[in-house]
């Protein structure tokens, strides 16, 4: 067992830099969906007691193998399993889903920069949700742009990373995902003063039980279960990264605990207007229109582009 390997300074950065993978679209155009979509505050209590049953206990599991080990993902599964069964092999699919999830994610951040440098630049200001589609379609047809700023996203990770844990990953963390709950709360609070905020709110957040009968009890469940799974980044090893590197002094039930609470917390903020429902009147059922419906939000909250 490595004892040197590098620690967190602090259980703070150990929250948010796990919160930070936990925190992902799955909060802000999944949630507000999937909830309207399956009975709105009825959903919610089905999701809440999947994320207790299931989602939590499976997260600390994670903590525990990567503490358990100080290894990484493919080393911690040989170390941990009892010797003669094939346990290990299991590693396999974690390195395929991380692959997977680092292909898409880098990708979509580019996509992300792509609209940032837009709003900076004023390419979107005043424009409407159909010619803002429009730009997200032209990027699309440009492999070009997509490939630069996928590359972008790239070389500023290996920076991160080439930092260390402390100085690095937990250090950048912490001020980016402070920023970001500043901004949820910001927007918000905004978005719930726009005129038609109500109808948004009535989406997600008003018990429908006709769309449950509609969507199938089973299916609600499933929907709600997956998306426990999905929204802290479990099943594939991430969680058992952050684990590996986590203090003997800190224990596994709190830090999950706190972490499930932040990453809820951001699921029911970042949606809270919706955002969504208010600037285009209609529901996010996909990443892709993310980037067009989160870039109408400026004009209609009457802000600067840089928000």
């Amino acid at each position: 067992m490595n004892d040197n390997r590098e620690k967190f300074a602090s259980r703070l950065g150990f929250i948010l830099v796990s919160a930070g993978c936990a925190v992902g679209l799955g909060n802000v155009w999944k949630f507000p969906y999937i909830c309207g979509k399956n009975g709105g505050a009825a959903f919610i209590v089905i999701y809440l007691l999947c994320l207790l049953g299931l989602g939590l206990p499976i997260l600390i599991c994670e903590y525990a193998i990567g503490r358990g080990s100080n290894k990484s993902l493919g080393s911690a599964f040989k170390a941990l399993s009892p010797e003669g069964t094939r346990w290990h092999h299991f590693r396999w699919a974690a390195y395929a889903g991380n692959y997977l999830l680092m292909m898409f994610y880098t990708m979509v951040a580019g996509w992300m920069l792509n609209y940032f440098a837009y709003s900076l630049s004023g390419k979107l200001t005043d424009k409407s949700v159909d010619e803002i589609g429009g730009e997200f379609s032209q990027m699309l047809a440009s492999p070009g742009i997509m490939t630069f700023w996928t590359f972008v996203v790239v070389l500023v990770s290996i920076g991160v990373c080439s930092l260390g844990l402390q100085k690095g990953v937990e250090k950048i963390s912490k001020v980016m995902m402070i920023l970001l709950l500043a901004l949820m709360v910001v927007m918000a609070v905004n978005s719930v003063m726009l005129e038609g905020s109500v109808e948004g709110l009535k989406f997600y957040l008003v018990p429908d039980f006709n769309k449950m009968k509609e969507q199938g009890i089973g299916n609600v469940v499933f929907a709600a279960m997956s998306h426990a799974f999905f929204t802290l980044g479990l099943g594939i090893g991430s969680m058992e990264i952050f684990g590996s590197y986590l203090s003997k002094d800190c224990k596994l039930t709190g830090e999950s605990i706190n972490v499930v609470i932040l990453d809820t917390v951001v699921a029911l903020t970042s949606t809270l207007a919706p955002a969504c429902a208010s600037a285009t009147h209609i529901p996010c059922p996909s990443p892709v229109l993310a980037p067009v419906t989160t870039a109408t939000l400026p004009s209609n909250l009457n802000k600067s582009n840089i928000i």
